[in-house]
């Protein structure tokens, strides 16, 4: 092993950056050139059909059979054009990632001949296999019907010589077994709450989209070494490793000069996202070696998801494509800093007004303040589910650990803006408002583009943070579907947003004037969400303790937070806009809890293999080497000399053996304890015992393996080691 580790660095050392040239140097030139998009179905398709896609684009309506079969013909006569042979039905099960099969357009016609046929059937509907997909028993395992469905608000696109068509993924009876089709529901119930909350302000606005601007961090190690890295290629983190003498501790890496190897792959797949309309625009060096981040221009949320899976996709292939291997696992490296996604979220109308930036009148910026304020009082009431929608067993080693927000959910806003709240709580009195009381929150709400100039600041320590015409949300994970925790936000956004129309429009039945009663409710929501507001260091354990002392829930592992999602207001909530039935919501829970276990499971065994077939043998050989020296110093040495002299081996042999006989002994407590977990029933229970009592052993195994690999010598060691994989690129 440590022969192959060594020829491996050899290889790495060798490697010559790859030379991508795009066709050229105006991205403009060829961004979207492989979409079906709208200027493309311009082309392509007849004015009936252009309208209707249209209508179902904008307004969800279906489109009739006939004009199904005009824009399939059309998509499949452009995707030859590209190249294309074949179609899939692209889509996200609940596994995480994105699946696909493909079909021919060839078909036979008798007598020798074929043609290439994509019929409106093809497009609208396919059947692929569910039986292996997770379907937290929404489904019998030998029922494999599972129908994916056209989504067309979201583009075809050609990655090869294939047409991929994004659509939604459900059971033969009908409930979803993916994670567009619930993200799709909750943009449709937040565009009909803001959309009436809207009107209150502007009667032109018909619709408001969710948008999404995501941050992807991630890892680069070379192939080489991570072939030789079995932890890595089970685990995607390496479970033993003593940290370099040199990490992430000058900040020398982070926005430093991009290594001309990792430029060339950002080149190559920058070039192949803009292809794929994927509007990637930042690229530079992350905190950690080796870690790097890339990030696109806002766009709508669910086209957004759909970018960021296929970007995912495509990281990973270029990166195998310049012999480097992709890690999105959110700690794959212990005491450096791990990989997120930050979802950068805000509200849009069809008018083109970003709800969530202030406007140059008091007029817009009361608009700007209704929405603020209610995503703040959203999250308050809503917390322990925005924190499930972000739990994963790779975001447990991240969140909290003095680099990414802890697993408390709050929100900053800035001093300045948060002065500004309360200063209007106090404002808005009881009774009826007095004209001078209108015309000083008049004046107030008219200098919120001025605060807002010197409090765009973002505090790192946040999970939820306010940053200047968006709100961030910080703690999803690097691997993470972003359709999860945007389905959880759009939810409760449209729910607190209903709920505070309903008031308004309550309060106006009565006689009350519609700006007094928006500033009355707005008052009461400011008034209700202070809890969830902080503006200090959420890295602090004072803030936990701060925290408490406030009601906010610290939910520090994925099987407790999973379990918030049973929560009857959690259900209700789903369940009341039609965003997940209780049965789709359990199933999720049920699939989490499972993958959560499979994870740890899958850790476990791999920690025990690696410190008993690799640690423990490479540690053993290193010490019958000592041994023999011992002893050959005894055969030529007087014995008070060669005591002295063999003092440090005999020393290193009796530590060697004292921590792998520990290791030895954890290894086989560790399997008892994952034996007794498997035997639990209730996929809750097991979940939380592999959290308790299974993978608490790996860190003590991990403890005394890491200590080994200081003092046994380097040529013997069985793996590269953390600064070979992070200073070798």
């Amino acid at each position: 092993m440590a022969t192959f580790r060594f020829r491996a660095l050899e290889e790495v050392l060798g490697r010559q950056p790859l030379k991508t040239s795009p066709p050229s140097s105006r991205i403009s030139d060829y961004f979207s050139d492989n979409v079906f998009d709208m200027g493309q179905m311009r082309e392509y398709l007849s004015e009936e059909a252009l309208k209707s896609v249209t209508d179902a684009m904008t307004n969800g309506t279906r489109i009739p059979r006939g004009v199904a079969d005009q824009v399939a013909s059309s998509m499949k006569d452009w995707a030859a054009r590209k190249g294309a042979t074949h179609y899939t039905h692209w889509f996200q099960p609940l596994t995480g990632a994105t699946a696909e099969k493909h079909d021919s357009f060839f078909t036979p016609v008798g007598n020798g001949q074929s043609i290439e046929r994509f019929e409106g059937a093809n497009l609208v509907q396919q059947e692929p296999d569910a039986s292996s997909f997770p379907s937290g028993g929404l489904r019998n395992t030998f029922e494999a019907r599972g129908y994916t469905a056209w989504d067309p608000s979201s583009p075809a696109f050609v990655i090869g010589n294939t047409l991929c068509i994004p659509t939604i993924f459900i059971s033969y009876t009908g409930e979803a077994l993916d994670n567009k089709m619930p993200l799709l529901k909750a943009l449709h119930a937040v565009d009909k709450a803001a959309t009436r909350v809207c009107r209150y302000f502007d009667k032109n606005v018909t619709k408001v989209h969710s948008t999404l601007g995501w941050e992807q961090e991630y890892f680069l190690v070379d192939s080489a070494l991570f072939n030789a890295r079995p932890d890595l290629q089970f685990a995607g983190r390496v479970l033993f490793g003593h940290n370099p003498s040199k990490g992430q501790q000058l900040d020398d890496h982070y926005f430093g000069s991009i290594p001309e190897r990792v430029h060339a792959f950002m080149r190559d797949f920058e070039y192949e996202s803009h292809l794929l309309g994927i509007p990637v625009t930042t690229r530079h060096n992350e905190v950690a070696p080796n870690q790097f981040e890339a990030a696109p221009l806002y766009e709508e949320a669910n086209l957004s998801n759909d970018h960021n899976l296929l970007f995912m996709d495509l990281l990973e292939k270029t990166a195998r494509k310049h012999h480097f291997r992709l890690l999105l696992h959110e700690k794959p490296f212990a005491g450096l800093n791990g990989s997120g996604k930050h979802n950068n979220w805000s509200l849009a109308t069809d008018t083109g007004v970003n709800l969530l930036s202030p406007g140059k009148n008091p007029k817009s910026n009361l608009q700007f303040l209704t929405f603020f304020i209610n995503t703040i009082k959203a999250i308050h009431d809503n917390a322990d589910l925005l924190r499930a929608s972000i739990a994963s067993a790779g975001n447990d080693h991240r969140l909290g650990a003095n680099e990414a927000p802890p697993a408390i959910i709050s929100v900053f806003i800035g001093s300045q803006l948060s002065a500004m709240l309360d200063d209007l709580e106090k404002s808005i009195k009881a009774g009826k408002m007095t004209p001078a009381d209108k015309t000083r929150l008049k004046l107030n709400i008219g200098k919120i583009p001025e605060i807002l100039l010197d409090n765009t600041d973002r505090n790192r320590t946040s999970p939820f943070a306010f940053t200047g015409n968006k709100f961030e949300f910080r703690a999803a994970g690097s691997a993470a579907n972003c359709a999860v925790p945007m389905t959880a936000l759009n939810t409760i956004m449209a729910e607190q947003l209903g709920k505070f129309a309903d008031a308004v429009d309550a309060a106006i039945a009565k006689g009350m004037k519609r700006d007094e009663a928006i500033l009355k409710e707005l008052q009461s929501a400011i008034t209700a969400s202070k809890a969830i507001r902080f503006e200090g260091n959420g890295y602090g354990e004072a803030w936990v303790k701060e925290a408490a002392k406030r009601g906010l829930s610290n939910v520090r592992d994925t099987p407790r937070a999973l379990a918030l999602l049973r929560k009857k207001e959690v259900v209700d909530i789903y369940g009341r806009h039609n965003v997940l039935s209780d049965r789709e919501l359990e199933a999720r829970v049920e699939i989490e809890l499972e993958k959560y276990r499979m994870q740890i499971q899958i850790e476990s065994r791999k920690c025990g293999d690696l410190a008993m077939n690799h640690i423990i043998p490479t540690a053993l050989r290193y010490q019958n080497l000592l041994i023999q020296n011992v002893k050959g110093l005894q055969d030529i040495l007087p014995k008070t000399k060669a005591e002295k002299a063999s003092a440090t081996q005999v020393s290193i042999i009796e530590e060697i053996s004292e921590r792998t006989e520990t290791i030895r002994t954890k290894v086989y407590e560790m399997i008892e304890a994952r034996k007794k977990a498997n035997k639990t029933e209730d996929a809750y229970e097991m979940a939380v015992a592999y959290c308790d009592k299974v993978k608490p052993f790996m860190d003590e195994i991990r403890y005394h393996a890491d200590k080994l690999e200081l003092i046994v010598d380097d040529e013997l060691w069985p793996m590269p080691k953390l600064r070979e994989l992070l200073f070798t690129s």
